[in-house]
């Protein structure tokens, strides 16, 4: 499906009438194979509490040392200085760094745009950690450096707040009913799926409840033996920013490669999960989509990725340098195909979805 790009001059005249004067939609330049980084930019840019604390970070380290979090913070406040409101830019200094910090990225090959997104959302995090260490020593102990895996003893980060939430495993035990409980954060959810379905269903199945039994018992602690048990993982504490990764690549044993799933799911402009814990903190949280990172293509090592992104009620399609205003209708083009045949799609990939009490929390 091709997407006749609307010509910038007459892009603009219509965003000007439309879009608040500071908002700015830039296009990102593409150097041979980074439209995975591009797309992921694109909808983390337009996720308003992601944008706002990286440029808060700009703000508030004038001279920083050159880190991907300072080469992101760069590129964000590069686009909303533009005195145009419609143009591209080359993110030359953020794919120098990227590429320096991880040899995977150091090639021509196409890459997984949810790896880059784990990749980018970590690497923020260790950043912040480090500095924060750096500037309070007494964080960690004498003679040690900061254990930057170690969330459970760090205070939460600006990534924390954003993007974590938590999942709790919940286990009841069929012979003495016991039920045991074991929390573990999670910054995204990764959602298996299913043809012709939706992404409440695909979330309800990722809470479906599992039966262990024969190789694969439960040894409970109150029994002190192996049982049978019922388990099943339910979301106990919804983040600010729900991003959803369709699991869209398996591996095929019988082609003995990885194929694509362009499965139909739809996915819905607004969101409430119904996979939440009795225990939940926020089980009625009501999401906005903002934006969602698309592949194009039949399988993961080929094809392309664009972005749709919600900016002041209206759709934008990015596809690295090109910028285009869609309906809202057209985000169905996304949803995936009917048929099994494999073949070509441009299927949603990453959803990213925003609470609409940002703004009160």
């Amino acid at each position: 499906m091709m997407y006749c790009g609307t010509n910038a001059s007459q892009l603009e005249k219509e965003i000007g009438l439309e879009f608040p004067n500071n908002e700015r939609f830039f296009g990102l330049a593409n150097f041979g194979n980074t439209c995975y980084s591009n797309s992921v930019l694109q909808a983390l840019y337009f996720c308003k509490p992601f944008r706002e604390k990286v440029l808060e970070y700009k703000a508030k380290n004038k001279r920083p040392k050159e880190t991907l979090l300072s080469c992101l913070a760069d590129l964000f406040y590069t686009i909303t200085t533009q005195k145009k409101k419609v143009g591209s830019i080359a993110p030359k200094k953020f794919i120098a760094r990227l590429r320096k910090e991880k040899e995977e990225f150091d090639n021509y090959l196409q890459q997984d745009a949810h790896e880059f997104l784990n990749f980018l959302i970590n690497r923020i995090n260790e950043i912040i950690l480090a500095e924060r260490q750096s500037q309070n020593p007494k964080l960690s102990k004498p003679g040690s450096g900061p254990d930057l895996n170690d969330s459970k003893n760090q205070e939460p980060t600006w990534v924390h707040e954003i993007f974590q939430g938590i999942l709790t495993s919940e286990t009841r035990c069929l012979n003495c009913e016991t039920v045991s409980s074991k929390d573990e954060d999670f910054l995204d959810l990764q959602v298996d799926i299913d043809q012709n379905t939706s992404i409440t269903h695909c979330l309800r199945c990722f809470s479906n409840m599992e039966m262990l039994c024969g190789d694969n018992k439960f040894k409970c602690d109150n029994c002190c033996s192996y049982q049978e048990a019922q388990k099943r993982m339910r979301v106990k504490k919804l983040p600010v920013i729900l991003a959803l990764h369709l699991k869209r690549f398996k591996y095929v044993e019988q082609y003995n490669r990885h194929i694509k799933v362009s499965h139909r799911v739809v996915f819905p402009l607004e969101l409430r999960l119904f996979n939440t814990s009795d225990d939940a903190v926020n089980p009625d949280r009501l999401y906005d989509l903002v934006a969602v990172v698309i592949h194009c293509g039949s399988g993961p090592n080929r094809g392309h990725y664009i972005s749709i992104v919600k900016s002041h009620g209206f759709w934008l399609l990015f596809d690295d340098d090109m910028v285009d205003k869609i309906d809202a209708s057209a985000i169905e083009d996304f949803y995936g195909l009917t048929s099994n045949v494999q073949k070509s799609s441009e299927t949603g990939y990453i959803l990213f979805y925003q609470s609409k009490d940002y703004n009160n929390t």
